[in-house]
């Protein structure tokens, strides 16, 4: 094995490819503290920050997606793409990585296709149950392709296949004994119940409108809540706050752009109402929280769907579609708030759901790779 492998990690866009990634960095620089890892990124997008906040180098690339409806941004899309593809090729040239890594987002296509094209082993980390359309693409010259999610032959080539599960965050799901602390860091009362929201890192509208619709519902029943909105809505949610609720219960629904310390609020949560996205099950299966699913309507081919309806099918978790989410969000939540013996059944059953050490077996994988390199 090199002692000083060098391994480019590229993806990004949103949270659930972002924090994976860091998850496989962390677990590589466990096993070989004398690696070498650079991520490469979109330029503007939310890695461009969170990845040196973790402690790693990024590049960025003047990329964005395709949109599949007729739009004017698709007019700069093919110069974005030669611009990326040139520059992803320069970055290789320069760093000379001996595995590249890929875990889905805009940067991942031109990377891992100037990667593959120099005869550089690429290893695809694909999250969902239904993969996106440059997976499947890059998936032709990948050496590897770890998934979450059993039956994936049918999209990807059966030898190349490996069952990892998706990585997530250590310091996230770490919650045990933390609960006193979780309340008082986001100043909740220890004598009421506590409700998480999670729009994902960039939000969820429709999410964060059902919770305002219900305020007083679920004020109503003693309650309180962490809601996290994301950027563009915080401060639309506190005006809700404020003009829903007395003047004593506002001071129990705190509003957050976005959670940096996750591993608190899942500690301090009895229910989580949460997208269905793949990253978001993974690390509310790990801390086995009751939840209810609210899928995003216009994720790929509805894939959040697919999610939330097999857990639901498992008694896992309750599924609440997008469309009816403003109508019935506060009596789901109510009943099952008070209803300690579903949440247990939820609890259990959603934890069948983790894999222990993703991220560690993907970093297992890519070193296989570095050493069968070296062994050459």
């Amino acid at each position: 094995m090199l002692q000083q492998p060098k391994i480019l990690i590229s993806g990004g866009g949103t949270g659930g490819h972002i924090f994976p990634a860091i998850a496989i960095a962390d677990a590589l620089k466990q096993k070989v503290p004398g690696a070498e890892l650079l991520f490469v990124g979109a330029l503007g997008r939310m890695e461009m920050q969170k990845v040196p906040e973790a402690g790693y180098a990024i590049e960025g690339l003047w990329i964005s997606g395709f949109q599949r409806n007729l739009s004017w941004r698709n007019l700069s899309f093919p110069f974005k793409l030669v611009s990326s593809l040139c520059k992803a090729a320069a970055i290789i040239r320069r760093f000379r990585p001996d595995v590249v890594v890929g875990v889905g987002g805009y940067a991942s296509g031109p990377t891992l296709k100037m990667a593959a094209r120099k005869g550089i082993p690429t290893v695809l980390q694909e999250q969902n149950s239904l993969p996106g359309v440059t997976n499947r693409l890059l998936a032709k010259k990948a050496a590897k392709i770890c998934v979450a999610y059993p039956g994936m032959e049918k999209y990807f080539p059966a030898a190349k296949i490996i069952l990892t599960g998706n990585p997530i965050r250590s310091k996230v799901i770490s919650i045990e004994g933390k609960r006193a602390e979780a309340l008082e860091f986001f100043a909740l009362d220890a004598k009421k119940k506590t409700i998480l929201v999670v729009g994902g890192s960039q939000g969820a509208r429709s999410v964060n409108v059902a919770v305002a619709e219900n305020l007083k519902t679920l004020a109503a029943e003693n309650i309180q809540m962490i809601w996290q909105t994301g950027l563009l809505q915080a401060e639309w949610a506190q005006q809700m706050i404020d003009e829903h609720l007395s003047e004593e219960e506002r001071g129990h629904f705190k509003v957050h752009a976005f959670i940096n310390r996750m591993e608190l609020a899942y500690a301090a949560a009895d229910v989580v109402i949460s997208r269905a996205g793949a990253i978001a099950i993974s690390e509310l299966s790990a801390v086995a929280k009751p939840c209810i699913f609210i899928p995003l309507p216009s994720a790929a081919e509805d894939h959040q769907t697919k999610n939330a309806v097999s857990l639901e099918q498992r008694q896992a978790a309750i599924h609440l579609p997008d469309a009816k989410a403003v109508e019935a969000l506060g009596k789901i939540a109510v009943a099952l708030i008070g209803d300690r013996e579903r949440q247990q059944t939820l609890s259990v059953n959603i934890k069948k759901n983790a894999v222990e050490d993703s991220a560690g077996r993907i970093a297992d994988e890519i070193l296989k790779l570095v050493q069968k390199k070296s062994d050459v």
